[in-house]
């Protein structure tokens, strides 16, 4: 989908704050209320605009533990993989599951407590789910930059 600059400003002030009303961006961007109602209604549609989120600070809610964690599978097979990665999205745990080129099959990032909590979680349901041959496991010591923004 070809976007025009007006498009890319709304969507960077979406992704800044999606709190603000229509007027408000219609304002910002010295157009309609409706001409922005239906540029929004256009990118929902199409969908470039996929959800509209509540962000959480993860400190706030007692999960400032993150923890990276390479998967290797024992053996990359269709069956395997499709096991691996619906056994995955079960884990609340877990913020992201990305299949990899390289060495390892998988990354995932991991929010918990503590480091208590992440062998907790290593021991009773990563490494429950069957055909993983390996994991190596990395930790945050501090996030230097965070963003949900996709740049256009």
């Amino acid at each position: 989908m070809k976007f025009d600059e007006i498009d890319e400003k709304l969507l960077g002030l979406l992704q800044t704050d999606c709190k603000k009303t229509t007027k408000e961006y219609a304002d910002t961007l010295g157009l309609s209320t409706t001409a922005v109602y239906e540029r929004i209604k256009r990118l929902e549609r199409a969908k470039v605009i996929t959800s509209y989120v509540a962000l959480i600070d993860r400190f706030t809610v007692d999960k400032g533990f993150t923890a990276f964690c390479h998967v290797k599978l024992v053996q990359h097979t269709r069956d395997n993989i499709r096991h691996f990665e619906r056994e995955i999205g079960k884990l609340n745990e877990v913020v992201e599951c990305h299949h990899l080129s390289g060495d390892f099959d998988y990354i995932l990032k991991i929010h918990v407590r503590d480091m208590e909590d992440y062998r907790n979680f290593m021991v009773s349901k990563l490494t429950a789910i069957p055909h993983i041959g390996s994991t190596q496991s990395s930790f945050t010591i501090k996030e230097v930059k965070h963003s949900t923004v996709i740049p256009l």
